[in-house]
Protein backbone atom coordinates (compact mmCIF):
# COMPACT_ATOMS: atom_id res chain seq x y z
CA UNK A 1 0.00 0.00 0.00
CA UNK A 2 1.60 3.29 -1.37
CA UNK A 3 1.90 5.71 1.71
CA UNK A 4 -0.92 8.26 1.16
CA UNK A 5 -3.25 5.31 0.71
CA UNK A 6 -2.28 3.79 3.87
CA UNK A 7 -2.26 7.54 5.57
CA UNK A 8 -5.99 8.07 4.10
CA UNK A 9 -6.50 4.41 5.45
CA UNK A 10 -5.45 4.58 9.02
CA UNK A 11 -7.47 8.47 9.47
CA UNK A 12 -10.20 6.36 8.01
CA UNK A 13 -10.07 3.72 10.15
CA UNK A 14 -9.31 6.00 13.10
CA UNK A 15 -12.75 8.16 12.58
CA UNK A 16 -14.68 4.87 11.93
CA UNK A 17 -13.81 3.53 15.12
CA UNK A 18 -13.75 6.32 17.32
CA UNK A 19 -17.24 6.84 16.52
CA UNK A 20 -18.25 3.70 16.58
CA UNK A 21 -16.13 2.76 19.85
CA UNK A 22 -15.40 6.07 21.90
CA UNK A 23 -11.75 6.65 22.98
CA UNK A 24 -11.82 4.42 25.60
CA UNK A 25 -11.87 1.19 23.09
CA UNK A 26 -9.84 2.35 20.87
CA UNK A 27 -6.58 0.85 20.21
CA UNK A 28 -3.94 0.87 17.40
CA UNK A 29 -3.77 -3.08 16.97
CA UNK A 30 -7.68 -2.45 15.78
CA UNK A 31 -6.99 0.92 13.50
CA UNK A 32 -4.07 -1.06 11.76
CA UNK A 33 -6.43 -4.20 11.42
CA UNK A 34 -9.15 -1.95 9.94
CA UNK A 35 -6.81 0.03 7.98
CA UNK A 36 -5.42 -3.19 6.69
CA UNK A 37 -1.96 -1.93 7.80
CA UNK A 38 1.02 -2.39 10.11
CA UNK A 39 1.29 -0.91 13.47
CA UNK A 40 4.50 0.33 13.21
CA UNK A 41 2.94 1.50 9.69
CA UNK A 42 0.92 4.17 12.25
CA UNK A 43 3.67 4.56 14.74
CA UNK A 44 5.89 5.76 11.86
CA UNK A 45 3.81 8.73 11.55
CA UNK A 46 1.72 9.21 15.03
CA UNK A 47 3.43 8.37 18.35
CA UNK A 48 0.18 7.84 20.14
CA UNK A 49 -3.61 7.06 19.40
CA UNK A 50 -4.03 10.23 21.16
CA UNK A 51 -1.92 11.78 18.18
CA UNK A 52 -3.91 10.14 15.58
CA UNK A 53 -6.96 11.76 17.19
CA UNK A 54 -5.41 14.75 16.97
CA UNK A 55 -4.57 14.49 12.92
CA UNK A 56 -8.25 13.42 12.80
CA UNK A 57 -9.56 16.79 14.59
CA UNK A 58 -7.44 18.64 12.51
CA UNK A 59 -8.75 17.12 9.33
CA UNK A 60 -12.20 17.60 10.54
CA UNK A 61 -12.49 14.06 10.44
CA UNK A 62 -14.21 13.58 13.59
CA UNK A 63 -16.31 16.86 13.94
CA UNK A 64 -17.32 17.83 10.39
CA UNK A 65 -18.81 21.04 11.22
CA UNK A 66 -17.42 24.37 10.36
CA UNK A 67 -17.68 26.46 13.37
CA UNK A 68 -18.07 30.02 12.00
CA UNK A 69 -19.13 32.65 14.05
CA UNK A 70 -21.10 35.06 12.34
CA UNK A 71 -20.82 38.60 12.31
CA UNK A 72 -24.47 41.05 12.38
CA UNK A 73 -23.14 43.37 14.40
CA UNK A 74 -24.48 41.92 17.59
CA UNK A 75 -21.41 39.97 19.37
CA UNK A 76 -23.53 38.67 22.38
CA UNK A 77 -25.78 37.21 19.12
CA UNK A 78 -23.39 36.13 17.23
CA UNK A 79 -21.56 34.11 20.05
CA UNK A 80 -24.96 32.39 20.47
CA UNK A 81 -25.49 31.62 17.62
CA UNK A 82 -22.28 29.91 17.26
CA UNK A 83 -22.39 28.34 21.02
CA UNK A 84 -26.11 27.12 19.66
CA UNK A 85 -24.18 25.17 16.54
CA UNK A 86 -21.29 23.62 18.58
CA UNK A 87 -23.99 22.41 21.09
CA UNK A 88 -25.56 21.02 18.89
CA UNK A 89 -22.71 18.32 18.86
CA UNK A 90 -24.19 17.59 22.42
CA UNK A 91 -28.32 17.19 20.73
CA UNK A 92 -26.85 15.09 17.87
CA UNK A 93 -26.78 11.05 18.18
CA UNK A 94 -23.82 10.04 20.09
CA UNK A 95 -22.79 13.73 20.12
CA UNK A 96 -22.42 13.66 24.27
CA UNK A 97 -19.81 10.34 23.74
CA UNK A 98 -17.98 11.86 20.86
CA UNK A 99 -17.29 15.25 23.30
CA UNK A 100 -16.35 13.10 26.35
CA UNK A 101 -14.58 11.05 24.19
CA UNK A 102 -12.47 13.85 22.62
CA UNK A 103 -11.68 15.34 26.37
CA UNK A 104 -11.10 11.73 27.40
CA UNK A 105 -8.01 11.86 24.39
CA UNK A 106 -7.10 15.10 25.38
CA UNK A 107 -6.02 13.88 28.96
CA UNK A 108 -3.79 11.51 27.67
CA UNK A 109 -2.37 13.91 24.43
CA UNK A 110 -2.73 17.86 24.88
CA UNK A 111 -2.57 18.22 21.18
CA UNK A 112 -5.85 16.58 20.95
CA UNK A 113 -7.12 19.65 23.24
CA UNK A 114 -5.38 22.40 21.39
CA UNK A 115 -7.68 20.44 18.14
CA UNK A 116 -10.61 20.52 19.59
CA UNK A 117 -10.24 24.12 20.60
CA UNK A 118 -9.33 25.02 16.72
CA UNK A 119 -12.03 22.35 15.33
CA UNK A 120 -14.85 24.20 17.59
CA UNK A 121 -13.60 27.63 16.19
CA UNK A 122 -12.47 28.30 19.15
CA UNK A 123 -9.31 30.46 18.44
CA UNK A 124 -9.58 31.40 15.02
CA UNK A 125 -13.26 32.19 14.85
CA UNK A 126 -14.51 32.83 18.16
CA UNK A 127 -11.49 34.82 18.91
CA UNK A 128 -11.10 36.60 15.92
CA UNK A 129 -15.00 38.21 16.54
CA UNK A 130 -14.29 39.12 19.70
CA UNK A 131 -11.70 41.13 18.35
CA UNK A 132 -14.10 42.54 16.41
CA UNK A 133 -16.13 43.16 19.40
CA UNK A 134 -13.46 45.33 20.92
CA UNK A 135 -13.20 46.74 17.80
CA UNK A 136 -16.75 47.76 17.76
CA UNK A 137 -17.18 48.80 21.36
CA UNK A 138 -19.14 45.90 22.24
CA UNK A 139 -16.04 44.59 24.44
CA UNK A 140 -13.67 46.82 26.83
CA UNK A 141 -10.68 47.13 25.11
CA UNK A 142 -7.79 45.05 26.43
CA UNK A 143 -10.90 42.68 27.13
CA UNK A 144 -9.06 39.03 27.69
CA UNK A 145 -9.78 37.13 24.45
CA UNK A 146 -7.76 34.37 24.38
CA UNK A 147 -9.07 33.66 28.21
CA UNK A 148 -12.78 34.09 27.60
CA UNK A 149 -12.95 31.12 24.21
CA UNK A 150 -11.39 29.05 26.75
CA UNK A 151 -13.89 29.56 29.30
CA UNK A 152 -16.72 28.89 26.98
CA UNK A 153 -14.77 26.25 25.68
CA UNK A 154 -14.33 24.68 29.23
CA UNK A 155 -18.42 25.29 29.98
CA UNK A 156 -18.83 23.40 26.98
CA UNK A 157 -16.61 20.32 28.01
CA UNK A 158 -18.65 20.26 31.56
CA UNK A 159 -21.68 20.87 30.04
CA UNK A 160 -20.65 17.38 27.76
CA UNK A 161 -19.29 15.72 30.96
CA UNK A 162 -22.81 15.74 33.02
CA UNK A 163 -24.79 12.33 32.17
CA UNK A 164 -27.75 13.40 33.56
CA UNK A 165 -29.53 16.09 33.52
CA UNK A 166 -27.71 18.79 30.83
CA UNK A 167 -28.55 22.26 30.46
CA UNK A 168 -27.12 23.60 27.27
CA UNK A 169 -28.97 26.68 27.75
CA UNK A 170 -27.02 27.47 31.05
CA UNK A 171 -23.88 28.38 28.76
CA UNK A 172 -26.06 30.48 26.80
CA UNK A 173 -26.88 32.66 29.97
CA UNK A 174 -23.44 32.56 30.81
CA UNK A 175 -22.24 33.49 27.95
CA UNK A 176 -25.11 36.64 27.67
CA UNK A 177 -24.01 37.76 30.92
CA UNK A 178 -20.84 37.95 29.51
CA UNK A 179 -21.54 39.79 26.81
CA UNK A 180 -24.11 42.13 28.13
CA UNK A 181 -23.10 45.70 29.05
Amino acid sequence: MRSTAAREAILDATARLFHGQGYDRLTIEGIAKEAGVGKQTIYRWWPSRGALIGECLAEGRLIPVDFVVPDTGDLAADVEAWLRSVLSILDAPEGGVLLRSLVAAATEDAGVGKHLGESLGVEEHLGSRLRAGIRAGQLPEGAPVQELGRAILGAIIVESLGREERDPESIVRLTRFLFSR
